[in-house]
Order: structure tokens, then sequence, then C-alpha cells
């Protein structure tokens, strides 16, 4: 059973459709990042998948008792308001000095427990909020473009860091980005959406669907490399081209 599916969601906003016929299901253990051009629905759909918002139609279905680590586009923190990286991570649960030295070594920032929030560069930050998603112990993390405004090391750093999180502990990856130089080689599958699915399957499969080049263009060919995971041939391999799905016609 999928972790987490949302099956032919409509959501209209004053009248204009946003989402029109949506299915997407996460599976155990896979990376499936969302793509699209602005305004093509992504933060409408993560928020209906999250239970935030309700579709016009259409349903979202969670396995029993479903773990969801959600990690936000951007987070405000007053300057004003002294808050270390331990008690952030305590908000709303009291966590365990133990958990908390725990969760900031997974996400490879060890020793900030006593810094100061407002003190972090965006890349600590970003860490901290995913070690505050781990602390649930998720069956599902769910990303909002979580690199935005990191320069382009930063992001393919903290890809590498989700796919080792993955690798070391068996959570699926549920991302929306903006970052499409890194994140297609990032991902075990794709979904490319501009308010319904035009296309979806393997990174090289999306990369070469018409429907993609036709939002995006080709100039991302020479950057799929930046980073490659260790499951891109074996995923390539189990699934091939016979999993890409096309879906003309629809809005460009």
């Amino acid at each position: 059973m999928s972790l987490l599916a949302a099956e032919n969601l409509h959501v209209s906003y004053g009248g204009a459709a946003v989402l029109e016929g949506v299915s997407v299901a996460i599976e155990p253990g896979e990376i499936v990042t969302l793509v699209g051009p602005n305004g093509s629905g992504k933060s409408t759909l993560v928020k209906a998948m999250l239970g935030v918002i309700s579709p016009d139609r259409g349903q979202v279905v969670r396995s029993r008792g479903l773990r969801i680590g959600y990690v936000p586009q951007r987070l405000h923190i007053d300057a004003n308001l002294p808050m270390t990286v331990a008690r952030f991570l305590s908000l709303p649960t009291r966590q365990s000095d133990a958990s908390v030295s725990a969760a900031l070594d997974r996400v490879g920032v060890p020793g900030l427990e006593n810094r100061q929030m407002t003190a972090l560069s965006g890349g600590q930050f970003q860490r901290v909020l995913l070690a505050r998603a781990l602390l649930t112990d998720p069956q599902i993390l769910v990303l909002d473009e979580p690199t935005q405004g990191l320069d382009q090391p930063g992001e393919a750093a903290f890809y590498e860091l989700l796919e080792a999180v993955r690798r070391e502990t068996g959570v699926a990856v549920f991302m929306v980005s903006h970052d499409l130089h890194v994140v297609m080689s990032a991902s075990d599958r794709v979904v490319c959406l501009n308010r319904h699915i035009c296309c979806q399957g393997t990174p090289k499969v999306v990369s070469a669907a018409p429907e993609y080049r036709a939002l995006f263009g080709h100039g991302t060919h020479g950057a799929l490399a930046l980073y490659q995971h260790d499951h891109d041939h074996s995923h390539d391999h189990d699934h091939g081209p016979a999993q890409a799905d096309y879906h003309g016609g629809g809005h460009a």
C-alpha cells in the first residue's frame, strides 16, 4: 500500500482551477520530486496531501498511523526572540539532550545545541529544520522547496544528506523543488505538474519528455550529472521508459 496518495484531486481558488484531476502516490522508501513552473499548483498539492486544505473533488489516502515529517519552505524566527537550537528542537514536544544531539549528528551539524537559531547560516538552518522533522521518526518526509536561498554547493550537499538519511532510515521523501539542475538526479521519480500532471517517471525519462521540455526547455541536460545518487542505475534498469506517464494536451 502507498504511504500517501492523492486521487483525482481538484482544487480551485476563487473559481480559478489550481489542480485538475491530479493523482500521485508515494511508496515506502522512495524519493519523489515535484517540479513545475510558478503557479503550477505545487504548494497547493502539498497542502492538500498534508490535510491543510480540502480538495473540491477527489481524496487523499494515507496509510494507517502514517507518521509525516514536514520541512517548510521557509520559517521566520524573530531576531529579538532568544531561542537556542536545542530549545527549537524541543518544540512542541520536549526532547531529551541525547535525542537532540543524535538528530543534529544525523543531519551533519553536531554541536549546535546552544547556538542561537538566528545565528545559523542558511545551510545550518535547513539542516536543523530537517533534524526537527526526523525527531518524529517519520515514515515520509515532506519538503517544500527545502533549499531555497542556498547556493548550488549547498543545494547539492542537502540532497546528498537526504539520500543518506533515506539510506539509513528507509524514510520516503516527497519534495517540491525548483532546483532542476540538481534535483532531477537526486530523485527516484520526478512528477512534473502544471495544474495537471504533465509527465512522470525516472529523471532520465522525464527530462526527455516533450511535456517537460515544453515547460523547462533543454537547458538542464549538462547539469543532471552534478549529483548521481547510488540508486540511479538500478532504478533506470528496474523501471525504464515503461514507467513514463505522459499526459499531453494540457495547459502550457
